[in-house]
């Protein structure tokens, strides 16, 4: 399975990058990312207005290639090499989990990304969030949350988050499932119709492509429209019962071939900006043994 998590995806894959001068270490690979993106919604906390088209265009990137080709052309600035926030690329949570993700796989370090939710950035809430899983030499998997810097007031190691803070989408849906906390709770802050079981069920999709190597945008989707929870059926409940009830990464790989959970070639992307379309996806060529 370790050799699985250390192939690029088509989302992963740093094309012709030269990592010959990256660093091996978890933590400094997360330096590195943070030096070269900064989160669209983020601008002020670095004196920096960013241009409105960077916002619509930069983080519809799906893939590393092109979250590098954009740096390269703001900039002739090393990797390794702190840049100004006008020449970073502008993007989501997502964006900084990948590109960490990709760098560790290149490196020689097991990784995946994590699509869940985060209970540290408003107090009460559960936000939509994604993160990069990697494997220690010990054998053990972590958390690291690629987003956090230094105007957040955390107090955990960013490389390390406690799987309290930060629930793994399974983990949220059993939550919820079994009344131990409100589905209203989870969701997108500031987007109020963004938010409850239904979303849930969402990042529990999301989170097992990702695991399957398919590292979508945090609004896309496939299979029956669902937007609230009174569209949720006894079906769709039973079969995200069964993913959230997985214990092992064979559970969850069978369960991933049901077709009613396998990404398609073509999924529904829910542009933030541009709107609902139709995208047309590569797909894997292995999948876990």
């Amino acid at each position: 399975m370790d050799d699985f998590h250390l192939k690029q995806t088509p989302y992963s894959d740093p094309g012709d990058l030269d990592v010959s001068d990256l660093p091996r270490d978890v933590g400094e690979l997360a330096r590195v990312v943070r030096d070269v993106i900064i989160h669209r919604g983020e601008g002020e906390c670095f004196g920096y207005a960013i241009p409105e088209q960077r916002l619509h265009e930069d983080a519809e990137s799906r893939y590393v290639t092109e979250l590098l080709r954009i740096l390269r052309e703001r900039g002739d600035t090393p990797l390794t090499e702190r840049r100004p926030p006008e020449e970073r690329f502008v993007g989501t949570c997502r964006d900084f989990a990948l590109l960490h993700c990709s760098l560790l796989r290149a490196t020689g370090t097991p990784a995946r990304i994590r699509c869940d939710f985060a209970t540290y950035f408003n107090d009460g809430f559960h936000d939509d969030h994604w993160v990069t899983e990697y494997r220690t030499r010990e054998g053990s998997w972590r958390l690291a949350d690629l987003q956090v810097h230094h105007g957040y007031d955390v107090d955990f190691d960013p490389m390390d988050v406690p799987r309290d803070r930060f629930l793994v989408a399974g983990d949220a849906w059993r939550a919820c499932r079994e009344g131990r906390t409100d589905p209203r709770t989870f969701g997108v802050t500031g987007l109020d119709w963004v938010r409850g079981l239904w979303f849930v069920r969402a990042d529990v999709q999301r989170d097992l492509a990702a695991l399957h190597g398919v590292e979508l945008l945090p609004w896309d989707a496939w299979g029956p429209e669902i937007l609230d929870d009174a569209s949720l059926t006894e079906e769709d409940l039973a079969l995200v019962d069964m993913v959230a009830a997985a214990r092992s990464e064979d559970e969850l790989h069978r369960l991933y071939e049901d077709p009613r959970l396998t990404v398609p070639d073509v999924i529904t992307s829910y542009t933030t900006y541009t709107g609902i379309r139709k995208v047309t996806l590569p797909q894997p060529s292995t999948r876990p043994a």
